[in-house]
């Protein structure tokens, strides 16, 4: 095989169609007669139900069902806990319409189906609804407090769980530290916020009973058969079809929003197509959102900088409910130690409820809060011992010869945490070098004698990616020498059509333009679990390899018998199966695919292949024993433990002390995710991630008043860095590959958006430095960034 198209920079398949307009996104599902959903919402944090009249919106015309809990009977029960864990004793799930109380503004209590969504809005706002409020909680810091609000009342002081990892002796370790250091870290609210935002729409056919949906969703084959289960029909009745999505971000992870359910059962109850479409208010009170923790920890150090021990307690927030259950938290308590070397680390978490929204992944899940945290830490060790923070990384690096290095931990999937590969060292080097790190502390000197406030900032982290359980891939070559390629997790903009495809062709030596990649729909591909976790390229990606790999053995067994030679003298290139230094004896993949089909090769056309009309007939049976009709092959791939993917950020930014201002000058990544795939889309997902890291330090910010009322409930308030605030991305690669899949694959998804908070923190301390500012919280933004100035300057007054 010499056709090589694994990490090449090939143009993505998916672009021309999307350019042209001619995406299909859920709200672009419209079947005959389709009917249109809106959802009634809590305007209370907290209240008791006392009543509910939905007689008026009833009437209204145009109006064809009002659903409220009382309506759904044994249907309204909990949503699936989805991840379980030991230490979640009380683990609550959301309705899909709330019974007896609201605990968030924006839990849903009535779903209204009318002709068009304006009606169905208008019907929905002449439910009346009697409330009793009841006391409310939305302050992490004292959501745990003893006799305080409770969020459920069979949940005493908010805990849903406490959980606790060590490795080492961080006790005895600390006591013998030539050092302690110790800091309160705070990481407040943010959503994902994609620029498509969720929708469903629902069919079904009474005559097959069968039930068809199109949801913008990560996991199509959970809701698949989520939805048979609840429907009481079998999977092969409800099939879920998730066309283009405009980004998820972990948002459409969770399985079961509650449209998800309530959108199906209109559809059944009235057998019309239902369709519900979000808004972005409804996005930005009613979606999941993440990130909010407090931690206070603790790091001992040795004369020279060197970690030998740190704790860390920190209290995270769910949210009113707990649907995915404490993998937030764990990510972060597992992720925390990042490149260094942390042989005593004991960590301690607490798990509170709050009247907020629902707490689950958003991109980096749980990772950018481990990176603040120890990288504060970094920083405050340089700060104390008057090192470079880059030096003191350097003293505290895993080293290359390392691997694989046993963090000691138990990671979210259940595995150890267990680094795989990597070269932090020269990760860190190679950031330095691009961002001109030599020569930057006498620029910033002159720039000081200017009177500018340059700082230099560095993030570094590791990735755990490309967990399980499993992913699995069908590989297809068709008689046109077409190749079709199915998988059954889902594409949110990352370019499984065009990495997927490399992967094919570069088993099958042909074009990848050749290649039709299917994600995200269940009456292709039936197994799998869904994108999230930067695992798509890991788990898929893998599948498709072996997939593929078996049908150019078939290929090329198929093509030796035919052609008279040993496999051994083909090679498969341009979509030929050849004989090696002789390109006329050959036969294209189409051919072969013909000839695997005896059906269609013994009763379709004459071919038009040449060669082909070479080929004698077989004798005796089409098919022998065990083989199977076609040139196509399923395979599956389950990775032993997560795959762990790293980088470096460094960035260098300017501030203006009189507005807070912040303007980034450079931004610098270097990233390592094994074997690169296509490094063009490699590098489009961390310049999304990066982006959406800079919103989340010094932009984005959810922001609930006393009374548990969502302030942030527009993009008027709710803040998005656009193109003007984002500066170029520099990126360089490093390739470490991972042993524990069959093309060292990495994932890279959420690679972007890790490190940005600890960065830009490291940066203003490093800008402001004679200003004796030190940030311990994130996202800042200009007022807050002030404040934290003139406080500052007051204590050195």
């Amino acid at each position: 095989m010499t056709t090589r198209t694994i990490g090449a920079r090939i143009p993505r398949n998916e672009d021309p169609r999307l350019l042209q307009g001619l995406g299909c996104y859920v709200d672009d599902v419209n079947p005959p007669g389709v009917l249109h959903g809106a959802t009634l919402r809590s305007p209370q944090a907290h209240a008791r139900i006392m009543r509910i009249d939905a007689s008026k919106a009833r009437r209204q015309p145009g109006v064809h069902l009002v659903v409220t809990a009382a309506d759904l009977g044994e249907l309204n029960q909990p949503s699936p806990l989805l991840i379980p864990h030991p230490t979640l004793t009380h683990s609550r799930t959301q309705r899909p319409l709330a019974v007896d109380e609201v605990r968030f503004v924006g839990e849903a209590v009535a779903f209204v189906v009318a002709d068009d969504r304006y009606l169905a809005e208008d019907a929905a706002e002449l439910i009346e609804v009697e409330y009793e409020p009841l006391p409310v909680v939305t302050e992490l810091a004292s959501a745990l407090a003893p006799g305080g609000p409770r969020v459920h009342a069979d949940v005493p002081d908010n805990r849903a769980a406490r959980f606790r990892q060590t490795t080492g002796d961080a006790d005895a370790a600390m006591a013998r530290a030539h050092r302690v250091l110790s800091e309160r870290l705070t990481i407040e609210r943010s959503c994902g916020s994609p620029i498509e935002a969720r929708g469903v729409v629902a069919e079904w056919d009474a005559r097959r009973r069968t039930l068809t949906v199109w949801d913008s969703t990560q996991a199509a084959l959970p809701i698949k058969n989520g939805l048979a289960r609840m429907f009481g029909l079998p999977e092969f009745s409800v099939d879920v079809i998730v066309p283009d999505v405009g980004g998820g971000f972990g948002t459409k992870i969770m399985m079961f929003f509650p449209e998800e359910i309530l959108v199906p059962h209109a559809a059944i109850t009235l057998g019309r197509p239902v369709k519900w479409t979000e808004d972005r208010r409804e996005h930005l009170i009613a979606a999941n959102q993440e990130r909010g923790q407090i931690h206070d920890v603790e790091v001992g150090i040795d004369a020279e900088g060197r970690i030998v021990a740190l704790r860390d307690r920190f209290v995270h927030d769910a949210g009113a409910y707990t649907p995915y259950g404490i993998v937030v938290p764990i990510i972060t308590s597992t992720q925390l130690p990042g490149p260094y070397r942390l042989r005593n680390y004991t960590v301690e978490f607490e798990v509170a409820y709050t009247n907020t929204a629902i707490v689950t992944p958003y991109r980096g899940a749980g990772r950018p809060h481990g990176a603040f945290v120890m990288e504060r830490m970094i920083g405050l060790i340089a700060r104390e011992l008057g090192l470079e923070p880059a030096e003191v990384r350097r003293r505290n690096f895993i080293q290359p010869d390392e691997f694989p290095w046993d963090v000691g931990l138990t990671f979210q999937d259940g595995a150890p945490t267990r680094y795989d590969s990597g070269d932090y060292p020269a990760g860190l080097e190679m950031a330095l070098d691009l961002i001109g790190a030599g020569d930057f502390r006498a620029r910033q000197a002159q720039a000081r004698r200017d009177g500018r406030y340059l700082g230099l900032g560095i993030g570094c982290y590791v990735e755990g990616t490309g967990i399980g359980p499993y992913e699995g891939a069908h590989v297809r070559v068709e008689p046109s020498g077409k190749v079709f390629v199915a998988t059954g997790l889902t594409s949110q903009g990352q370019g499984h059509a065009t990495t997927f495809a490399q992967i094919a062709a570069e088993a099958l030596g042909c074009d990848p333009a050749d290649v039709s990649v299917v994600t995200g729909d269940t009456t292709r591909f039936n197994f799998g679990a869904g994108t999230y976790a930067s695992r798509g390229i890991v788990t898929s990606g893998s599948a498709i390899h072996k997939a593929a790999t078996s049908v150019r053995d078939k290929a090329l067994r198929l093509a030796a018998n035919l052609l008279e030679v040993s496999p051994h003298d083909l090679e498969l290139i341009d979509g030929r199966a050849r004989v090696k230094g002789m390109p006329s004896r050959e036969l294209t993949l189409g051919a072969l695919a013909t000839v695997a089909n005896p059906i269609r090769y013994a009763y379709g056309k004459e071919s038009s292949d040449a060669a082909l009309r070479l080929v004698k007939p077989r004798e005796g049976p089409v098919l022998a024993d065990g083989e199977e009709p076609g040139l196509e092959a399923r395979d599956y791939y389950a990775p032993p433990h997560a795959t762990f993917a790293s980088g470096c950020h460094a960035a260098i930014v300017e501030i203006d002390p009189a507005t807070g201002d912040l303007k980034f000058l450079r931004y610098v990544v270097q990233h390592d995710c094994g074997t690169m795939v296509n490094p063009t889309i490699v590098e489009g997902q961390i310049r999304g991630g990066v982006a959406q890291g800079i919103g989340g330090a010094f932009y984005e910010r959810i922001v609930y008043d006393a009374s548990g009322q969502p302030l942030t409930g527009s993009f008027m308030d709710f803040l998005i860095p656009t193109s003007a605030e984002i500066p170029d991305i520099e990126i360089t690669h490093l390739e470490t590959p991972s042993p524990l899949n069959p093309l060292g694959l990495k994932g890279v998804g959420e690679a972007g958006a890790i490190p940005v908070p600890a960065l830009v923190a490291e940066a203003i301390d490093d800008a402001l430095a004679p200003l004796g500012v030190r940030v311990r919280e994130m996202p800042l933004d200009p007022n807050r960034l002030r404040a934290l100035i003139a406080a500052a300057t007051a204590r050195r007054s």
